[in-house]
């Protein structure tokens, strides 16, 4: 038989000795269900925390490797969308829901100046209307949400607005109805 080092033995087992939880191995995350699917906020206003966290997961990682310890990997960038139902038809007025979460984005983003890690604001806009108003509303979405949040201190330089009109339909079954207008904040 074998013989194995008592900690790796130990972890093979799923003890952890009492371990801190930086010091344990960290568990390797599902898959995502699709790259293209954003988590949809709704009428929540997240955490600062768990907005750093899905936005840059990689922050983490440096944070273990500057305590010592070796990063195994980090869970991919979360893309949000906010929230489904936050714009009327043919308006970029933001309403005071989505006010209130893009506060809790402003509050991480403020604190990141490094335009390498650019963060995308992707306004859509539902079939309502024709491709050329969509799309020109979509980007007035993206751009009402980027003059905002610069507005609460967040670097310019850091986001990157772009319209996609009504090609990236949230429920294509139903093309004009309210979650496909939307804005979508997340990394590439």
């Amino acid at each position: 038989m074998k013989k194995f080092p008592l900690l790796l033995l130990v972890s093979l087992c799923g003890l952890g000795l009492g371990l801190p939880a930086a010091a344990q191995t960290p568990e390797v995350p599902p898959p995502a269900a699709s790259a293209a699917e954003a988590v949809d906020l709704g009428k929540s206003v997240p955490t600062a925390d768990a907005i750093a966290e899905g936005l840059f997961p990689d922050d983490k990682c440096k944070e273990l490797e500057a305590n010592g310890f070796k990063c195994m990997g980090f869970k991919p960038a979360i893309r949000y969308s906010l929230p489904a139902t936050s714009f009327k038809v043919g308006s970029a007025e933001l309403p005071p829901l989505l006010k209130r979460q893009l506060d809790v984005f402003a509050d991480v983003l403020k604190t990141k100046k490094n335009a390498d890690r650019q963060v995308r604001v992707i306004g859509h806009a539902d079939a309502s209307g024709t491709p050329a108003a969509n799309q020109a509303l979509s980007v007035r979405r993206a751009e009402a949400v980027r003059n905002y949040l610069v507005s609460k201190g967040t670097d310019p330089a850091l986001l990157v607005i772009e319209g996609v009109g009504s090609k990236d339909l949230k429920n294509p079954a139903k093309p004009t109805a309210d979650e496909n207008r939307r804005v979508e904040i997340g990394r590439k």
